[in-house]
């Protein structure tokens, strides 16, 4: 099916980026934008603007990206699924488990693609690191580090962080949240998580209302030897030397992945010391085309989602489950997801 009508809900950061991809992929298509200040010009890129769903739905987009800020994704995203229209939906899904299952049932009964937006996945380097992590080019992995931290106030550095969604409750910001890439390609990588162990909080003087640290202990189920791997992540806003790093430890050396740098590492015993095993120079743009390829893909040929609703749903039952940990100082236990699909 060639498409020719698309929708971009949302016209902030992201919504401007995928509504750039998107006339970059579908030069001929009306590409229309629901935003809900009513705007007197037509954005760049754009055919039309709505300020109202009824509207929005009336012109029968067969695809639409959902970019509003994540409280706000269901109230789009659902009634747009069950107009049958295929949905790419900004990462993440929600800002909470609640209401994703009838997104989902939805998408299920009307057979629309629903893809989460979890980009990082169609990096090449990230690809990499977990093909040679299934050739088992250190053995079997007994434990792996991950972190990813960024100074918030020069993560955008043309807007006042406070008022971006990044630093307010209200639009779902907050590092878990907003920093869940980690968690979508861990598990990914590494397996389903069972359990989690969380402490959450506020560290710096930011003027913002969420927590600008999260730091999670996180327990994977067992492999098929009954391996039980257990990961630590560490999340947050307040890091000026930007980093997004995750090493697996092996039982003959260990793998590390630079997401800045899109490099990998390998330290083997043999060698006593790390040795660089892959680089791929990439813009910012790159995966998120990619994304949007494989996105339209889907639509068009029947190909499968790399990143299925199920396994935006299943992330964030991670992030409820580690809220819950770090409220109660236990550990807590993620339900599984709505038929959950790495």
């Amino acid at each position: 099916m060639p498409v020719d009508r698309a929708l971009i809900v949302g016209h902030g950061s992201i919504g401007k980026r995928h509504l750039r991809l998107a006339r970059q992929l579908l030069p001929q298509a009306d590409i229309r934008v629901l935003r809900h200040q009513i705007a007197t010009t037509v954005p760049e890129h754009a055919d039309g603007c709505f300020t109202t769903l009824n509207e929005a739905i009336a012109f029968a987009p067969q695809i639409a990206a959902i970019a509003s800020p994540a409280p706000f994704h269901l109230a789009a995203a659902t009634p747009l699924a069950r107009a049958g229209v295929h949905l790419l939906v900004e990462k993440p899904l929600s800002s909470s488990p609640a209401g994703v299952a009838e997104l989902l049932t939805a998408a299920q009964e009307h057979k629309i693609v629903l893809l989460a937006g979890y980009n990082l996945r169609y990096l090449p380097s990230l690809q990499k690191f977990r093909q040679l992590l299934t050739e088992n080019v250190i053995g079997t992995v007994l434990s792996v580090r991950c972190e990813i931290g960024q100074y918030l106030p020069t993560w955008r550095p043309d807007t006042d962080y406070r008022e971006t969604v990044s630093a307010r409750e209200h639009l779902g910001g907050g590092a878990l949240l907003e920093l869940s890439h980690e968690l979508d390609y861990l598990r990914w990588i590494f397996g389903e998580i069972e359990w989690v162990m969380a402490w959450l909080g506020r560290q710096s003087r930011l003027e913002i209302d969420v927590e600008d640290t999260a730091h999670l202990v996180l327990g994977f189920k067992p492999n098929p030897n009954g391996l039980r791997l257990v990961g630590n992540l560490n999340m947050d806003f307040v890091r000026q030397d930007s980093v997004r790093l995750c090493t697996a430890i092996g039982e003959a050396g260990s793998l590390r992945w630079n997401g800045l740098h899109n490099t990998i590492e390998q330290y083997a015993s043999s060698a006593g010391k790390w040795c660089e095993v892959f680089r791929h120079e990439t813009q910012r743009d790159d995966s998120y085309g990619a994304e949007w390829r494989h996105f339209i893909a889907c639509v068009e040929s029947d190909e499968t989602p790399l990143v299925s609703g199920e396994a935006g749903l299943a992330v964030l039952k991670i992030i409820d489950a580690a809220r819950r940990a770090s409220a109660s100082s236990c550990i807590t236990y993620t339900e599984p997801a709505f038929g959950a699909s790495l």
